[in-house]
């Protein structure tokens, strides 16, 4: 029994050894407060136990020298695909869609592939957590906040039920097609939308009541949380005109309200402050949604919502270009928006947006240690990501994509 024991012991000190650590000697940026240079950074545990000028590691703490380095809390992308999605044209590889168009009850977290090989790509970019956003028909789901580290979604998951996503009805202008029968889909749509709503919240009141013999129905079930206003709803509304009736029929329904995918949102910015609504942005890095728009459209829309004092956060909205998100705010940065917002719109912001900035999201004491260790500024291309840590294990930033280049950088 001895040496069992003795193993038991040297493996549970080999685990706890992992994700405790200092770094010591490197540039910490917080985020929520002000850079510290020459800076150590304690975690324990898998957790920040301190930050200074001067902490002494504990015994049997690794030290890491980070002379010359930076550390940053990990980057949240706020609406992907990635790990739902491994190849667009080969259909048993895409859990994104489900059948149907009310699914509330369906979790995109459970969807998602641990092992998928777009996982490793995004994180070697200091990307540690991601929203998986499910899609396909009017509520497509509960969007699910999953850390990009774990053998199951299980160990993945930060927040399961994060939001319901919606996809809030709008009228489509469709070659050949009257506008008038447009606004009939239209009007048709949001009816059936306000009767799902309604049905929800008479299950909700039946279920108070419940004696024996009452029916359990999964779809309502999962709608509770957001009538009970635990979790928000994540309404992708691209226009001002479909923003304008998302914020009107969300205000009628005593709804909380996350925009998603915001491309143009025009004099609604506004509102949108005064009702303090975030904003999920669309990709930054794409051309104007109308012929007649700015060139720069996309590019200087996150310096307008920060202007007029709206949060917002940056979402890939797929999964090929979720490795690109800490360009979208250096796009936004280049054309506007204040250095340290474009830092905090892709950290701590997210974070606040889903309700989970007690955990992540910035460097402060007791939070998880979701870091990235670069050799330079996050959003300039050119800088590298040398370490990653999420809860304080560190990551391999190995992926397909050094796999491929050190196979083919060796050939003859």
């Amino acid at each position: 029994m001895k040496p069992v024991a003795l193993w038991i012991a040297a493996a549970v000190l080999s685990a706890a050894a992992d994700n405790s650590f200092l770094i010591r000697g490197a540039a910490v940026y917080p985020v929520s407060s002000p850079a510290i240079e020459n800076a150590s950074l304690l975690v324990l545990d898998g957790r920040v136990a301190a930050v200074g000028p001067k902490i002494a590691a504990p015994k049997g703490v690794r030290v890491i020298d980070g002379k010359g380095l930076r550390v940053y809390p990990g980057m949240i992308d706020s609406a992907t695909e990635v790990g739902m999605s491994e190849i667009g044209a080969v259909g048993v590889t895409n859990d994104v869609r489900e059948l149907g168009d009310f699914k509330p009850q369906l979790r995109a977290g459970i969807a998602v592939n641990p092992s998928s090989e777009h996982i490793p790509v995004i994180r070697a970019n200091g990307i540690t957590a991601a929203m998986a956003v499910p899609d396909g028909g009017v509520i497509a789901g509960q969007a699910s906040l999953m850390r990009l580290d774990g053998w199951t979604w299980e160990e993945m998951a930060v927040k399961l039920d994060a939001a319901l996503h919606l996809n809030f009805p709008a009228i489509a202008a469709r070659r050949n097609t009257p506008f008038s029968e447009a606004k009939r889909e239209y009007n048709r749509d949001l009816k059936q939308l306000d009767e799902y709503l309604e049905q929800a919240r008479r299950y909700q009141t039946a279920r108070k009541a419940a004696g024996p013999g009452f029916r359990t129905n999964l779809q309502f079930e999962a709608m509770l949380p957001l009538l009970e206003g635990k979790v928000p709803l994540m309404v992708t509304a691209v226009r001002e005109r479909e923003i304008k009736a998302a914020v009107e029929w969300a205000e009628k329904q005593k709804l909380r309200l996350v925009l998603s995918e915001v491309r143009k949102p025009g004099a609604m910015l506004a509102e949108l402050k005064a009702k303090n609504i975030p904003v999920i942005l669309g990709p930054v890095q794409d051309l104007p949604l109308d012929h007649d728009d700015p060139y720069d459209a996309a590019f200087t829309l996150p310096a307008e919502l920060y202007k007029a004092g709206v949060r917002f956060a940056f979402g890939s909205f797929g999964n090929q270009f979720s490795r690109n998100l800490p360009y979208q705010a250096a796009t936004a940065v280049a054309f506007g928006l204040p250095y340290e917002e474009g830092l905090k719109s892709v950290t701590l912001y997210p974070a606040e947006i889903w309700g989970v900035s007690a955990e992540m999201g910035s460097i402060e004491k007791a939070k998880w240690a979701d870091l990235m260790v670069t050799d330079g500024d996050p959003l300039e291309v050119k800088t590298q990501v040398r370490r990653l840590f999420i809860k304080g294990r560190e990551v391999d930033l190995e992926s397909k994509h050094t796999r491929l280049y050190k196979k083919y950088l060796a050939r003859p």
